[in-house]
């Protein structure tokens, strides 16, 4: 694997600029322990990474995480687990059951901190972790990243944008 240079992270998310040089280090140590470790499995990781994190913007999820409340699927059992446990992390892991499981994996005390994964190197430890925990690197080889979204994002929400990024991280990785 060729590390991501500071120049390449931007020309496939210019708006991440402000941010890049912060997020380059630990992307490249992420990307290097999930495994993301060719030119089609980067750009499509940063991609997606690009499209749920709005440009490297957002570790926390927006929304305020009501949506989730009450949702077995996600582990939310517990009354406030869907504000507690919203999106966080680059590629916005969600719910209770999902970061007991990146918890475990990464060795930190999600249930009872949350908040860990909005830390730079921790929300990019947890979107390689919830890559390969997915089979991403699979259907990143097999080039299909209507697959790659849906696995992600659970349907193909913001799907223009995720291919538009892909587009230009193969011919920057190239």
């Amino acid at each position: 694997m060729i590390d991501l240079t500071l120049a390449q992270l931007v020309a496939i998310l210019p708006y991440s600029r402000p941010r890049a040089a912060t997020f380059l280090a630990p992307l490249n140590a992420a990307m290097r322990e999930y495994g993301i470790n060719t030119p089609a499995r980067q750009a499509s990781f940063l991609s997606q990474v690009g499209h749920e994190s709005g440009s490297l913007a957002y570790v926390r999820e927006l929304a305020s995480g009501a949506a989730y409340e009450g949702r077995r699927d996600l582990g939310n059992t517990q009354a406030g687990d869907g504000v507690r446990f919203k999106g966080r992390g680059l590629l916005q892991v969600t719910g209770r059951a999902n970061y007991a499981a990146c918890g475990k994996a990464l060795g930190l005390d999600l249930l009872a901190k949350p908040e860990l994964l909005e830390q730079t190197i921790n929300a990019c430890r947890s979107a390689g972790w919830f890559w390969q925990s997915k089979g991403l690197n699979a259907l990143a080889d097999a080039g299909d990243q209507v697959a790659v979204t849906r696995r992600v994002n659970g349907g193909t929400n913001g799907l223009v944008e995720r291919l538009a990024m892909f587009a230009v991280a193969k011919r920057v990785l190239a």
